[in-house]
Parts: C-alpha cells; sequence; structure tokens
C-alpha cells in the first residue's frame, strides 16, 4: 500500500489537524530557534576588542608625582580589589539587587517591565540588569526598541557565561559616567572627592552610585539638594538588601555631602614638556596622540618639576629684548648633560597645548656656534691653542671678498684665540675658518649634532640657510662638561603599559665631539666670557661657561652650561621683526632664572678639572709702561753702572725687554721677567744714551707698545 492510499484511509479529522500542526511545529521550530540565538547569539554581539577601555594616560615623574594627564575620556581603570565592598554594594543595591544570583537577566524584572508596557501601550520600563547596562553601552545604541533589547539580553547572557561577576563588576564601575567628563569610578571620586576610590566612606560611595542615572541633574555642585536627596535612596536600598545596618543607615543620611571641587587651573607651565613628550613618543617609540589619549599608559619623564616651573614663570614675566614688531617670543631648554636628560622644557612665553613649539624651531645661531664651527676644530688639529694669534685685522676672503665686520667695529691687528673666542671676534673667526678649512670645520659640527648644508665662510658666524634649534645647541653644549662626549637629549626615561609592563625604555646615544683636553681649554675660555667677555651682562655668583649670539637685529641667544645643567635661552620673533636690544637680554635673563634654581638646588661653584688635562693660564693683560726713568751710580773700582726702572701690574709672567737706541737699528741689551729694574753698562759721566723697555706676553710671544724713551741721570 502506497502512502497516498494510506492517507485517503485516514479518519477526517486528521485531515483538519494537518496545518495548524504544522503551523505549531513551526512556531515551537522557529521558538527553539530563537532560545538558541538569544542563548548562544551574544558571541556577534559582544566585541572583545570594545571590551577594552578607553584610558587616560599619565605623564609622571619617577616618583609618581602626576605632570598631566592625556585623554579623550577621563578614566584611569582600577582593579575590582581596589574598590571597597560598601562602594560596590552601593551600585549593586541601587542598580541591580539581585546581581549576584541571576545569570545576567533578571525574569522576574521583565515580567514586571513588559506588563507595565502592555498596560501603557508603549516602551516606559526597563528592567536591565548591570550585565545588561555594560552590554547596552559598550555595544549597542540607547534605542528604545525590542531587537535592541533582544541584542542586549544575548550580549548580556555571553557576557555571564565568559566573565566572573567580578569582572563584570569591575567592567561597568570603570565604564559609566558619571558627570562633568568623569568616566570610571576613580576619575568619579578623584574629581568629587579629591581622594582615591579605596578612601571612600559609605555615604561618598552612595553618592557616586546615584549619580550614574541622571548624572547632570544630581551633580552635588550644581544640584547639593537633588544630590544629597538621591544619596539617601541608595542609602535606603543598602539598608533593604542588607548592606549596612540601619544605624549606619541614619549616621551617613545624617552627614554632609563632602565633596571637594578641585581648584580650576589655567596654569601652562607643564604644556611645553608635555607637547614634547608627545612628540616623542611618536618619533621615537611610535605612539600616536590619538593612542595615548585611550592606551592607559604611564610615561615616566625626566621633568624636574621645581625648575619648570621656575622657567615658565621667569620666561612669562621675566624682562625680554623690546621688539619693534608686538611683544617678543621666547624659548628655554636645560638639560642634566651627565645623561641628555632634559629637565625644563619652554616652548613659548605663554605656552598653550599645540602652539608652535618653539625648542624645535630653526633659527639662525650667530655666534653661539663659534665654538663648534671655528674654535674647537681649530684646537683639534694641533696646530692652534688658547694662546695661538689670530688675524683681526679688515680684509676680504676668498674670490666672492667676503668681508666681515667686528660687532663693535675695533680691530686689534691680531689677536689670541683666548680673546677672538671671549670677545667674540668675527674677524677673527672667519680668519681662523679659512685657514682650518671648510669641509674640516662641518664634519666637528656634524659630530656636535648641529650639520649643515652650507659651504660659505658666514658658517664662522652662523649664518646659515637653515639655522638650529635650541635643542640642538643645547645638546652641543652639554658636551663640553662631558669631555666633548655629546648625548642625545631625550624627555622619556620609560612607558608601562596597563598592566604596569614596561614595553620602552630609554637608550643612551653618545657621539665624541672634541677630546677632553680641548673641551677643558672651551670651558675655561667660556667660563671668562660669562665674567669678562660678551656673556658678562647679569649676575650669576656660581660655576657658568656660555657664549652669547646676535643675528641681525632679529634675535638674540645665550647658550651654555653649568657643573649640572646645559641649556639655551632664545628671544626674537617667529618670522619677520626687528629686536632693539642685544643678547645682553637673554643672558640676564638665563642668570637669573639659574640664580632662582641654585637657591633650591644648590648648584656648584666650580668646574671639577677632569684627570690628565692641563689648566689653561689666565690670560696676560700686557701693561703699557709711561713711567720708565734711569738713573746712575759709582760702582767699586770707580765704574758707572746705569739703573732702568719701571712700575709692574703685579703680573710676574710678564717678560720686559730692554732696548738701547741706535742710529738704524735699535739694540736688545737684556730682559727680566715680572721686574720692574734692569741695569746697564754706562759709557761715561755724561752718557746721554737712551733705552726703552717692551712688555712681551710668553703666553702669545705678542709685543705691547714700548715705553717712553728713558737717559741715564745721576741720583742725588
Amino acid at each position: 500500500m502506497n502512502i497516498k492510499e494510506h492517507m485517503k484511509r485516514l479518519p477526517p479529522w486528521t485531515k483538519r489537524l494537518k496545518w495548524p500542526g504544522l503551523i505549531m511545529a513551526s512556531v515551537i521550530l522557529f521558538a527553539i530557534i530563537a532560545f538558541i540565538v538569544i542563548l548562544f547569539g551574544g558571541r556577534f554581539v559582544v566585541s572583545e576588542e570594545e571590551l577594552i577601555l578607553d584610558e587616560m594616560t599619565t605623564v609622571e615623574t619617577e616618583d609618581g608625582t602626576i605632570i598631566e594627564r592625556i585623554y579623550t575620556k577621563n578614566r584611569e581603570i582600577i582593579s575590582i580589589d581596589e574598590i571597597p565592598i560598601h562602594v560596590q554594594e552601593a551600585f549593586i543595591s541601587i542598580e541591580d539587587s539581585r546581581f549576584r544570583e541571576h545569570s545576567g537577566v533578571d525574569l522576574k524584572g521583565i515580567l514586571r517591565a513588559i506588563y507595565k508596557d502592555i498596560i501603557a501601550m508603549k516602551k516606559v520600563e526597563g528592567a536591565s540588569t548591570i550585565t545588561q547596562q555594560l552590554a547596552k553601552n559598550m555595544f549597542l545604541t540607547n534605542d528604545k526598541t525590542w531587537m535592541r533589547k533582544t541584542k542586549e539580553v544575548m550580549a548580556a547572557l555571553y557576557l555571564e557565561r565568559n566573565y566572573t561577576k567580578d569582572e563584570i563588576l569591575e567592567l561597568y564601575l570603570n565604564r559609566i559616567y558619571f558627570g562633568e567628563g568623569t568616566y570610571g569610578i576613580e576619575a568619579a571620586s578623584q574629581h568629587y572627592f579629591q581622594t582615591s576610590t579605596s578612601e571612600l566612606t559609605i555615604a561618598q560611595g552612595a553618592l557616586l552610585a546615584g549619580l550614574p542615572k541622571a548624572p547632570n541633574s544630581y551633580s552635588p555642585f550644581d544640584h547639593p539638594e537633588k544630590a544629597k536627596q538621591r544619596r539617601n535612596v541608595v542609602l535606603s536600598r543598602m539598608y533593604d538588601t542588607g548592606s549596612i545596618e540601619a544605624g549606619v543607615m541614619k549616621q551617613m543620611q545624617g552627614s554632609t555631602l563632602a565633596v571637594e571641587r578641585s581648584e580650576g587651573s589655567s596654569e601652562t607651565w607643564s604644556n611645553s614638556y608635555v607637547d614634547l613628550v608627545i612628540d616623542e613618543a611618536a618619533q621615537k617609540y611610535h605612539i600616536s596622540r590619538d593612542e595615548l589619549k585611550r592606551g592607559g599608559y604611564r610615561i615616566i619623564v625626566e621633568m624636574d618639576p621645581d625648575i619648570q616651573r621656575i622657567a615658565a614663570e621667569k620666561m612669562k614675566n621675566g624682562e625680554f629684548v623690546p621688539g619693534a614688531s608686538g611683544p617678543v617670543e621666547g624659548a628655554f631648554t636645560l638639560m642634566d648633560h651627565h645623561t641628555g636628560a632634559l629637565v625644563a622644557v619652554i616652548g613659548g612665553r605663554n605656552f598653550q597645548h599645540g602652539d608652535i613649539n618653539r625648542v624645535n624651531s630653526r633659527q639662525a645661531p650667530a655666534s653661539i656656534t663659534k665654538p663648534f664651527a671655528v674654535y674647537g676644530p681649530a684646537m683639534m688639529t694641533g696646530s692652534y691653542d688658547p694662546f695661538t694669534l689670530l688675524s683681526d685685522e679688515r680684509q676680504a676672503f676668498g674670490e666672492e671678498g667676503y668681508s666681515p665686520r667686528n660687532h663693535d667695529d675695533h680691530y686689534d691687528g691680531e689677536v689670541s684665540l683666548y680673546q677672538a673666542l671671549m670677545e667674540s671676534k668675527n674677524v677673527s673667526a672667519v680668519w681662523l675658518l679659512d685657514h682650518i678649512g671648510i669641509s674640516y670645520a662641518k664634519g666637528y659640527l656634524e659630530k656636535a649634532g648641529l650639520p649643515t648644508k652650507d659651504n660659505g665662510l658666514a658658517i664662522a658666524l652662523g649664518g646659515l640657510s637653515d639655522g638650529y634649534t635650541p635643542l640642538q645647541l643645547t645638546e652641543a653644549y652639554g658636551s663640553l662638561p662631558q669631555g666633548g662626549t655629546r648625548k642625545n637629549s631625550y624627555t622619556i626615561r620609560k612607558i608601562l603599559d596597563r598592566k604596569d609592563d614596561v614595553i620602552h625604555e630609554h637608550s643612551p646615544e653618545t657621539v665624541e665631539v672634541f677630546d677632553t683636553q680641548t673641551s677643558w681649554y672651551l670651558t675655561e675660555i667660556l667660563q671668562t666670557t660669562v665674567t669678562e667677555g660678551t656673556a658678562s651682562a647679569g649676575s650669576y655668583n656660581k660655576a657658568l661657561a656660555g657664549k652669547t649670539g646676535t643675528h641681525q637685529d632679529e634675535h638674540v641667544w645665550f647658550a651654555g652650561y653649568t657643573p649640572e645643567y646645559a641649556g639655551v635661552l632664545w628671544m626674537g620673533y617667529d618670522q619677520s621683526g626687528e629686536i632693539a636690544g642685544s643678547s645682553v637680554y637673554p643672558t640676564r635673563l638665563m642668570k637669573e632664572i639659574l640664580t632662582t634654581i641654585d637657591q633650591q638646588k644648590n648648584l656648584a661653584s666650580s668646574f671639577e678639572k677632569p684627570e690628565g688635562v692641563e689648566s689653561l693660564p689666565a690670560p696676560i693683560e700686557l701693561p703699557v709702561i709711561t713711567d720708565a726713568r734711569g738713573s746712575l751710580n759709582l760702582t767699586g773700582l770707580a765704574l758707572l753702572r746705569g739703573t732702568l726702572r719701571w712700575s709692574t701690574p703685579g703680573d710676574d709672567r710678564v717678560v720686559y725687554r730692554i732696548f738701547r737706541e741706535e742710529e738704524g737699528e735699535d739694540v736688545k741689551v737684556g730682559e727680566v721677567t715680572g721686574k720692574g729694574e734692569f741695569k746697564v753698562s754706562a759709557f761715561g759721566i755724561f752718557d746721554q744714551t737712551s733705552y726703552y723697555v717692551v712688555p712681551i706676553d710668553p703666553l702669545t710671544g705678542k709685543e705691547g707698545r714700548p715705553s717712553n724713551s728713558v737717559t741715564l741721570n745721576w741720583e742725588l
């Protein structure tokens, strides 16, 4: 019997049940599928990537002092172990009292919500658990639709199967918004109470637990009465759920809000430094600004907050060179030359985040490059030392007839290398560069971190097409107190990730620029430059070596170093503009900053001479002798003896050569060192022979002016 025949023999009532049965079976099958989808489909709603919350990055010093926070959302993630039980219970009591029992969905709450929705004929009440709220906030929109609610349930079930209750609660408390730009329990605790979550009282925890429902409406700052009422509701719920006793509830409900608004600060003292940190993180460690805003890193930096604050205040309010085009800008750096660590950076007089950070702006360096472009390289040849004589006469150089002028338009004919550097003689610098060779000198500029594509003698005077940044010059000057070894500057000591694992750490890079002897010679000369030369403006009573520079009345520099730090101070306009002053201004301000730092740090009074190097003798200033005189007296056996005398300056290193005037060419009759007397033989009683004295610098061999001419006369 086939199937058709069998169907024909079935009772008639069975035929009537055929379609309803199929419909019922389909409904049951659909319900089973829907149940399976709801139960296991959450994996398609939940994004593991989105479970990683955006977290602020902190910029802090080694001792944990937070300098600034970098974030899109003000959130600091903490572990559930750092959240007191009474704070956890406050949120559970008001948001989801059966949180510890249900599996992500509270069926009783859902039935109650459905009933009220049906009565109202619209969606009026939710029954979301903490897990559902977390799912909605992280993966879904706020639309009140059945589809969204279904996805919410799916995600909640998934979270409950794959995460513990503590993990879910930790995510929830770190995720929710508490108003006034704060996300997460720790940021809220710091914002409203100026304390960490671990220190929150029961009342404080209850106040925070009441905020997420309507952060603006329950703001304790803007609506303290509503905030107190909401807090007390939470405390009541905590009593209802058994989290606190009645006595504690009453006591806490009678307490004040105890909120404390942090003093709003418009200070910008750290902005320049932090902007440099952000740039360094991107360029050196390939962490973008956007990643810093969400990545939750801890960046340990080398800033000294005391010095940074001092520098920021002085740069903002100190005396700047006058300018014809409005206020003049400035930049300041200070680096620990032992390590290359930048302890202070000021990129502008009132620097705001995103401004031009002038410590990285290129400017013509003027004369502050002379130690690296001319004098250091010259001494490295072995043919020049600090007392080698250089030309100091107006002259033209090369086929193009390059003719530099000294800044004061005064020329000495010839000067020592020491004097040329101390007094910043332009002609001598160009003359010396011409002799040692441009390509040779550029090699040392490269080592000093000051490369240039220029090939003219103007390199000697810092007349460059591109110029250098204050940071480059800081590194270069930092090499001199380190025996000629340059260290790359840096701000970031190390970077830690969310787990506090070190993912990046500074690795020092060094380059040898000059040998130790040349560096020490330059240090001694530049110390004299600060006390007696072009950098003598202002007052600083501790050890300091440095050099000034002025570029065509457009901007001015001071660059130098103490035994602890190397630093640069620049003043000028970002583009074009004429200043009405000299390098006196940055020199004075640098010394003022160092003086204030010294009051806190007690900086060194002298540089320590490296082992195995020679000290540089002080330059000799040749005297001008105008009081030479001669006398005759009778010695034994009736012999006549003459004596020449003159005043001496007290420097017993000066050599005095005595000449007798003769027809044709004068004759040297002797010399003495450090004395103002010389004996000569007389020719007769009426001897009218004339003599004069010439002072000689034994360091340079330079002759001074001859003294007045004298003859021998009888002593009475």
